[in-house]
């Protein structure tokens, strides 16, 4: 019996070191042995909103490995632009320029919204072109004037020379660098960009009537009320995550055709997605083409009713306001700044 019971035994013992040893030589099984990253969402935010792909979890090596290739200028093709550059933690996560500058200063055509919150959405850029934060990575470092790397396989191959990242990227995916790895790095380090706990936030969810100034209380009636504001700016985040035309770049001589060049519906001509107004007034100029440097033109604006086109959105009316209704409006939205993004800084090195 004892003899039968030791030969039990020492299956059992080479069943386990055999099972570990396969788990352990699989590299698909590498990012499993990562502990999930629990994100932090403050006062205000709403977690059963968050935006997390199954198959890209949080995990902490992966945030600081996206972390990493986020401030890295070597994803771009002099060495010289990182996705920081147009999205600075200094400037909560935007460029402070109303069209953001790549490489060799060439100018884009639209400013750059900010990373902030970004793990509530799905569709991604002003136009909405791509479905996830994993796909947005990839667009600026192949833009001819963002990154210009001429080829998503060419910032492979670079990366690949760099035995530091190869080794973090065999880490935390079981592989070398991979172009699919990289955009999962980033986008898992952009979801823990974060703002809530705002004044706004602690007058309306833990009723302290101190938060808020007198002008901004009034402010935020009128935001909901008469400036119909909530019709677009929605919810926890200020944002219905929908396309709207409000009139802007129908007063120039190049329009900005927005979603409609994606879609090739007409109903869609002009439209942009609308941002959250959270960190509003750390996150000028404003508009998709950073036409307004102060939040009271931003009011001026709608007040006017927008700008008159075809396909204007039924919503854009005139607000009549007066001038003590625009600068509790303001107030307003200068008490929608939160935290949780002030402490995110570039790594002290980068792997070699």
């Amino acid at each position: 019996m004892k003899r039968i019971f030791r030969q039990a035994r020492c299956l059992g013992i080479l069943a386990f070191i055999f099972s570990f040893f396969i788990f352990v030589g699989n590299p698909s099984a590498e990012e499993a042995m990562t502990d999930e990253y629990v994100l932090k969402v403050p006062l205000g935010l709403d977690k059963d909103f968050l935006v997390i792909p199954e198959d890209n979890p949080m995990t902490q090596e992966k945030i600081e490995l996206g972390r990493a290739l986020y401030f890295d200028t070597r994803l771009s093709e002099s060495n010289t632009i990182a996705c920081a550059t147009c999205h600075m933690p200094k400037l909560a996560f935007t460029d402070g320029h109303p069209v953001s500058m790549g490489i060799g200063t060439l100018k884009g055509g639209r400013s750059a919204p900010t990373v902030i919150n970004r793990v509530f959405s799905k569709a991604q850029f002003w136009d909405g072109r791509v479905p996830s934060l994993e796909e947005q990575a990839k667009g600026p470092i192949t833009n001819p004037i963002e990154m210009g790397m001429p080829s998503h396989i060419m910032v492979v191959q670079k990366l690949n020379k760099n035995e530091g990242y190869r080794k973090w990227f065999r880490k935390v995916f079981g592989t070398d660098v991979t172009l699919d790895g990289i955009a999962k790095a980033i986008s898992a380090f952009e979801r823990t960009i974060l703002s809530g706990n705002s004044p706004v936030d602690r007058y309306n969810y833990l009723g302290d009537e101190k938060a808020l100034s007198a002008s901004a209380i009034r402010g935020m009636k009128l935001f909901k009320e008469k400036g119909n504001c909530t019709m677009c700016h929605a919810g926890f985040n200020f944002t219905d995550e929908e396309f709207h035309n409000i009139g802007i770049g129908w007063d120039g001589s190049k329009l900005d055709l927005g979603l409609y060049a994606v879609t090739k519906k007409p109903e869609d001509m002009g439209k942009f997605k609308t941002p959250t107004i959270r960190e509003i007034s750390n996150t000028g100029p404003y508009m998709h083409d950073g036409r307004f440097a102060a939040l009271r033109q931003v009011v001026d604006f709608y007040d006017q009713g927008g700008i008159a086109n075809p396909f204007l959105d039924s919503q854009i009316k005139k607000l009549n306001l007066t001038n003590q209704e625009k600068d509790d409006i303001v107030a307003f939205l200068r008490s929608l700044s939160g935290e949780g993004w002030q402490h995110i800084t570039p790594p002290d090195s980068f792997p070699e």
